[in-house]
């Protein structure tokens, strides 16, 4: 995958529209002071859920990952999980689809689970993957179900160090999920991408933030090849 392709550029230009890809100063998870900020939330309307369906689909449909059916982990990857099985569905590729509880429910049909049953290959859908944690858990829940945790499907890998009890790691989530957990990972644009659009859209603005961004990358990101 290109740094510059064509489906990250109008992503990323996508998210900044939205106002869901942001800049300024935000403390992430890890307690950094991040000079940019995805928040996947503010794909709040139809519209901007059906365009951000479309992207996934196009991501994971020109990847060649195989799948048979998709998982959204509770709470972000279930309106995403959701979105791209009606895109998929739309493209001609009905697949089924299935999400977890964070709470077992003690009435009804009971569980953690809802929706198709777990198995095949299953594909996870979710927005960024900062630790991996959700990651696991999935795998841990797919696994336990008969199903073969097979990939994972993201909309922005921010290509930075991992933390391990409030230590800084040399590999990123993404890499840890590829490596050791052995599933593939496709990200439908990576911060390599956000510099990119930010270096391209000329003003003193896009300038300054594309230095703070790669004063960032430099400090916290993870080796280039090692993706």
């Amino acid at each position: 995958m290109s740094d510059h392709d064509a489906l990250a550029q109008d992503f990323v230009q996508f998210a900044v529209a939205c106002g869901v890809l942001r800049f300024g100063e935000f403390k992430t998870k890890a307690a950094r002071m991040s000079p940019y900020f995805f928040n996947a939330g503010l794909f709040d309307d139809g519209a901007k859920l059906g365009r951000l369906a479309e992207f996934y689909a196009q991501r994971i449909l020109g990847s060649g990952v195989e799948f048979d059916m998709v998982f959204g982990p509770a709470y972000k990857g279930i309106p995403l999980g959701a979105a791209l099985v009606v895109e998929l569905a739309r493209r001609g590729r009905n697949v089924p689809f299935a999400y977890n509880r964070k709470e077992a429910k003690d009435h009804g049909e009971g569980g953690t689970l809802v929706g198709a049953p777990l198995q095949g290959r299953v594909l996870i859908v979710d927005d960024v993957m900062s630790a991996g944690t959700a990651a696991r858990e999935s795998i841990s829940i797919i696994r336990a179900a008969g199903a073969v945790p097979h990939a994972v499907l993201i909309a922005l890998d921010r290509q930075e160090k991992a933390t391990e009890n409030g230590h800084d790691v040399p590999y990123s989530a993404v890499q840890y999920v590829q490596r050791q957990l052995g599933l593939k990972v496709c990200a439908i644009a990576k911060l390599d991408d956000l510099m990119h659009y930010l270096k391209e859209h000329h003003g003193e603005t896009s300038n300054l933030e594309h230095q703070r961004v790669l004063a960032y990358r430099q400090r916290y990101g993870v080796e280039e090849g090692n993706e």
